[in-house]
């Protein structure tokens, strides 16, 4: 009997020891999809929280994964300070856009193309958390901006709505006037009587 307590406490334990891990591992935020027109420039948004306050050890690792999924390729890499990548697509492309002591880890990337379509991973690393989500953001680089339906509909009700704005104030205007117009000729028409 005395051995069967001996392992439910253990079981206990454990299971208290999981959750404790769990409850301490590092959260990575980040946008789900980002679209950016061929050209320009897009700012990776990446967050993090930790149980633990910010480390001197703290890293952070960014990945790309291209869509025809080929093989992973470094994209940028921070422990103590950035270090762009010495070689690859991002080569001179990629930059620090983050503030570690706001959590943020975010990057930045120069002069988009379509071959930059894919996904992107955010790793954070805070000893001693370090274990954690994985923040993923899915880029889709466009020649141009959609102009979708809604889009549309929005800008037929906004012109709609500023058109009727200059009627209403057009007619309140005209009325003014022949109402200003009509006591003149009231008043030259007393004064001459």
């Amino acid at each position: 009997m005395r051995g069967r307590a001996w392992l439910g406490a253990a079981l206990v334990l454990g299971a208290q020891l999981r959750a404790l891990w769990l409850a301490a591992a590092v959260e990575v935020h980040t946008a789900k999809e980002v679209v950016a027109v061929n050209g320009t420039n897009q700012r990776l948004k990446c967050t993090f929280s930790s149980s633990s306050p910010v480390s001197q050890q703290l890293s952070v690792s960014w990945n790309f994964q291209p869509e025809d999924l080929s093989s992973h390729e470094p994209v940028f890499y921070y422990l103590k300070q950035p270090y762009e990548p010495p070689s690859g697509r991002f080569k001179e492309r990629v930059t620090w856009d983050g503030n570690i002591e706001r959590n943020d880890v975010s990057i930045i990337i120069w002069n988009l193309q379509p071959s930059d379509n894919g996904t992107f991973t955010c790793q954070v690393t805070n000893w001693p958390d370090v274990y954690g989500t994985i923040g993923e953001v899915r880029l889709r680089v466009v020649q141009k901006v959609n102009f979708s339906e809604i889009h549309f509909l929005a800008v037929a009700i906004g012109s709609a709505s500023v058109l009727m704005i200059i009627v209403v104030t057009a007619v309140i205007i005209c009325r003014q006037r022949r109402r200003k117009a009509r006591d003149k000729r009231i008043e030259v028409a007393d004064a001459e009587l």
